[in-house]
């Protein structure tokens, strides 16, 4: 069934995405054509009008869902604060209006650097009903990061919290956004004061909960047209200003809802967790957008995954009877580690979907996750797809056979390709090659802010075609699966041989010393690259003789060319503050580099 409808959907894409637009999504203003390409710029649903929040709140609210919740909020001190749809439309529209009585306006830039709480979510919202552009900045990230957001959006107001606890420790957001703010001219600081902060607020800023009580509840969604940008989301390159990708109205709008509706089963009375952040894609995308587009109920946590105690997400996926769940690898690796007694504590029966983001998912997770958490019943979807895609574009839906260890197959009228450096299809079977999009997708980035060059970037690396270079190199099996291989420059070349990073790693995480692993290319004189591992190990093992083992167990599990030259056993990797392992740093600092854009590092490292 589902091969007839994505053939269907590539046969005429176009018609396609038209269909789908005019069935789930409500228009203020119909739309006269599908799609305007002039290459290698796009437009979706030309002349439509629309608003995202209309879709996300107001017709549930007019459809008799007003009292159906949206979110379950909950924290590491076990504190719950649940929202109906119809009272956080009333809230999204006081904040609003609060907006505009500052003067914000339409295609006005508002920074929010908060953690995850209902008000983050409201403010978002609220941004996008008047037709501002939000730019959510993850409450983790330095001063100095920050301020390059700001500036770069040049917003007119940021939006913060007091503080936020993660690991049972509080961290002061504010003191990091007033630095930030150092020089810069920005009006206003809406400030979120939580657990009773005693703070002594400056005359330039403002008490969220008394500033949004005092506007009213109504205020109608601004039409605008499908193309308006909704927000900027900035993400780290190897150099420079992190770019900051733009998506959209219209076609983020059905994008987020169609693979969040297909690829997670939705029925209307489930529970889904995503278990991220709203400062990532994932976070707008699984967590505010898809969800309340569905109109399903979404859990929200705010701290660590094992804080108070390594059950505490299975306490939540029984406590909520959580339908579906959608983490990333390294948080599964995490919970291997501490191993299954924790989830077998608990009631998972009522999870239908399991899902996975971030990084191509090893087999070994993948089997484990599916063991302990799904009960060897339940399906793991990988997911892979990009900040600048805008949803999931290799995923093998629920109803069909899953293969540990692949992304899967094509979305709807997604049309991946496999290319060589020059640009040429590669049609031969588990042959590696650079993973290229040849048609745009509704989700698609429309540009990079104040930087449409880099945009062109995507979409013209070869001579004479116009595809978007997803800069990761995969390859796919006879039944048209997918795997995901690395990024383009974590496929090392042994001897004339291409090896992937993500095999290697897969090999040495499958042996059982090892929590995670990660692996890069070095100079040889002899092979051109050789392959040098970083790993962890599990608690108290022993490192005696482990390196040649390790070794020897990868020659076994893949053959003599992917055997490491080198293994050196590390306390942590270096990782972005999403989970993904960063391995450019690994390979900087080997060949004594300069380390590029470390603003999305989770620690700093020496």
């Amino acid at each position: 069934m589902y091969r007839q409808e994505y053939q269907a959907s590539i046969a005429d894409p176009d018609k396609f995405w038209g269909e789908q637009a005019r069935k789930e999504l409500a228009w203020f203003a119909p739309f006269t054509k599908t799609l305007e390409w002039d290459k290698p710029n796009y437009k979706w649903f030309i002349n439509g009008k629309l608003n995202i929040t209309y879709n996300c709140l107001d017709r549930h609210v007019l459809n008799g869902q007003g009292n159906k919740i949206a979110y379950i909020y909950n924290n590491e001190n076990n504190q719950e604060v649940t929202i109906t749809y119809e009272s956080l439309l009333k809230e999204v529209n006081k904040a609003s209006n609060g907006f505009k009585k500052l003067g914000i306006k339409k295609g006005d830039r508002i920074v929010i650097y908060m953690p995850l709480c209902l008000e983050q979510i409201v403010l978002m919202l609220a941004s996008a009903r008047i037709g501002a552009i939000h730019s959510v900045v993850y409450a983790g990230f330095s001063a100095q990061a920050l301020r390059t957001r700001i500036k770069d959006s040049q917003a007119s107001l940021v939006c913060t919290s007091t503080q936020t606890q993660k690991n049972g420790k509080s961290h002061d957001l504010l003191d990091v956004v007033r630095q930030a703010l150092k020089g810069l001219a920005v009006n206003h600081t809406m400030v979120h004061t939580r657990d009773d902060s005693k703070v002594q607020l400056q005359s330039n800023e403002i008490e969220y909960t008394s500033w949004i009580s005092s506007h009213s509840d109504s205020c109608e969604a601004l039409p605008v047209e499908s193309s308006t940008p909704l927000f900027i989301l900035y993400t780290s390159g190897t150099t420079g200003t992190p770019k900051g990708v733009v998506h959209g109205h219209g076609g983020y709008n059905l994008y987020t809802h169609l693979t969040m509706k297909l690829n997670f089963d939705l029925s209307p009375d489930d529970i889904h967790w995503t278990a991220a952040d709203t400062g990532w894609i994932t976070g707008h995308s699984y967590i505010v957008y898809g969800p309340l587009s569905n109109g399903v109920t979404s859990v929200i946590y705010e701290g660590s995954p094992t804080y108070p105690s390594p059950s505490r997400y299975w306490q939540l996926i029984e406590k909520y009877k959580v339908t579906s769940f959608y983490t990333a690898p390294t948080v599964i690796r995490l919970f291997m580690k501490e191993g299954p007694e924790h989830p077998r504590k608990h009631k998972l029966s009522s999870l239908k979907v399991l899902g996975s983001v971030g990084e191509p998912i090893n087999p070994v997770a993948w089997q484990w996750y599916f063991k302990y958490i799904g009960s060897s019943k339940v399906p793991v979807i990988d997911t892979w797809w990009q900040t600048e895609t805008g949803g999931h574009m290799l995923v093998t839906p629920p109803s069909l056979k899953q293969k540990p260890g692949k992304a899967g197959l094509p979305f709807l009228g997604v049309r991946p390709q496999l290319v060589d450096k020059n640009g040429k299809q590669i049609t031969k079977v588990n042959t590696i090659g650079q993973l290229v999009i040849t048609y745009p997708w509704p989700g698609a980035l429309m540009t990079c802010w104040n930087n449409h060059d880099r945009f062109k970037e995507f979409w013209e690396t070869y001579p004479n075609k116009c595809y978007f270079n997803t800069g990761d190199v995969a390859l796919f099996d006879e039944d048209g699966y997918f795997t995901i291989l690395g990024r383009s420059d974590d496929v090392i070349n042994v001897s004339g041989v291409r090896v992937g990073t993500a095999e290697v790693e897969n090999a040495l995480v499958a042996h059982e010393s090892v929590a995670e692993a990660a692996v890069v290319g070095i100079t040889d004189e002899v092979q051109g690259e050789a392959i040098k591992a970083f790993v962890t190990t599990n608690t108290a093992q022993t490192l005696d003789g482990l390196e040649s083992e390790l070794k020897s167990w990868v020659r076994e599990q893949i053959g003599y060319i992917a055997e490491p030259a080198s293994i050196e056993f590390v306390d942590k990797l270096p990782k972005t503050r999403s989970g993904k392992i960063l391995r450019r740093i690994l390979k900087a600092k080997e060949q004594g580099l300069s380390l590029g854009d470390t603003s999305t590092l989770d620690d700093s490292i020496s």
